[in-house]
Formats: C-alpha cells, structure tokens, sequence
C-alpha cells in the first residue's frame, strides 16, 4: 500500500486487478482510501485525486458533522428506533428461549435470566437483520420489473462505512441491516441505489439520470438518511 499527501489530507492508495479506481472516505475522522488498477501509475492516481478533492473535503465535512447515538446498554427503557420510530425496550427474563417483538409502542425482549448484555446486544442485531432481509426481498421484487434487471443474491449484514453495496459481476447486492432503523423509504432508496448499479456501476451522470427517472425523490432520501443519527460503532474493533 502507498500514501498521497495532498495538503493536509493523506491517501490511502492501493493497486490492484480491477478494472476502474475507486475512491472511498471512511468514518470516524475522514479517512481516504484508493483502491486503483494495478497498471495505473501512482502519478495518474495523484491527478485523479486531486479532482476528487472538493468531493474528499465535503464527505470529511459531513462525517465529522453527523451526529452519532449514544452507546446502546441495551436495560430497561432504553429508547431504539425500528423502521424510524422510537420504542423503549422492556426486558422479560425467563427460562424459555429468547424471543423479541415490537407491541404497544415497545421493543420486548424476552430472555433468560442470565444473559449477558453483549448476547443482548447479539440477539437485537439478528432481529433487526431479519427485518431488513424481510423488507429487502420484497423490494428486489417489486424494483426488478421496473428496472428490468435480475439479482442474483443479496446479504443483509451490519457495515460500518456503507449503507450498501452491489457486485454488479456476480449480480448481487449488499445491505446494511441498520437501515432497519431508519425510516421504510430509506431501504428502498438504498436497494433501488443498488440495484441501479446493474445498470450503471459507476456514480456518473448517467447513474444520476437513471436514479432520477426510476426514483425522482432520491435525492431527498438520500439527504433524510444522511441527516439521521448514525448507529454509535466502536471503531476500534
């Protein structure tokens, strides 16, 4: 792995058999990554980035802007958003297997008596998978008619840096099972988003022309979910 310093911002810079660059900005603090094919010379990656810079600065901006949930402990009325509303948890310890429904405005958990916190925190995190791997089979079904394009997989999981991501070769798309949180349309912005990039892998005009002719409020959920309070994460795992 290289480095570019450019002013006072540091490049991550990696080469390798991919076909076109890509340019990332990563949480906490902003930092950039280039992953580039591996015929490109590091002078070539230099000048690319160097017209990225305004786009670095402003997701650097927005990331050290964005607010942040306070860490979850996961006790007694502690307050959880689902689908973008507010629920308290109630915890119900018993001997039977562990269970959690959404009933009169909260998030019941029910487990045994000596769960830890951690396996609570597990046990949360698998339910609000199942929401959105639910939620985004649906929408696949409902998109791919209107897109007339076919996915071949998709994987719902916990990501740090991405709300989403599709591998357009293998034709497949990725999800972030935190968008359980947030409100019903931002799933379907991110998926539409996704699924798009089979037709389009890169964020061109054309892409743009493409979200706005099959979603034209895009652009506004978009700004919606960049605006909510992002998940608290410990980076140093």
């Amino acid at each position: 792995m290289s480095k570019l310093v450019l002013g006072d911002i540091t490049i991550d810079v990696i080469l390798k058999d991919i076909k076109n660059v890509h340019l990332s900005v990563h949480p906490p603090h902003g930092r950039v990554r280039i992953a580039a094919p591996s015929r490109m010379k590091l002078d070539n990656v230099r000048l690319y980035a160097i017209s990225k810079l305004d786009w670095i600065k402003t997701q650097q901006r927005q990331l050290q802007e964005q607010k942040r949930e306070t860490p979850r402990e996961y006790l007694e009325r502690e307050s959880h958003s689902v689908w973008g509303k507010r629920y308290l948890l109630k915890v119900i310890e018993h001997d039977d297997p562990p269970a959690i429904e959404l009933k009169h405005r909260n998030l019941t958990i029910r487990v045994r008596p000596d769960t830890t916190l951690s396996k609570r925190e597990q046990l949360i995190g698998d339910w609000y998978r199942e929401q959105v791997k639910t939620a985004t089979e649906l929408l696949i079904k409902k998109w791919q008619p209107i897109l007339k394009v076919k996915v071949d997989g998709y994987y719902v999981q916990r990501m740090k840096t991405r709300w989403g991501s599709c591998n357009a070769e293998a034709r497949t798309i990725r999800i972030n099972s935190e968008l359980g949180k947030k409100e019903p349309e931002c799933l379907e912005y991110i998926v539409a988003h996704e699924m798009v990039h089979l037709l389009e892998r890169s964020h061109n005009d054309r892409f743009r022309d493409l979200m706005d002719k099959f979603h034209p409020k895009w652009s506004h959920v978009r700004g919606q979910l960049n605006q909510a309070p992002l998940t608290h994460v410990d980076w140093s795992l």
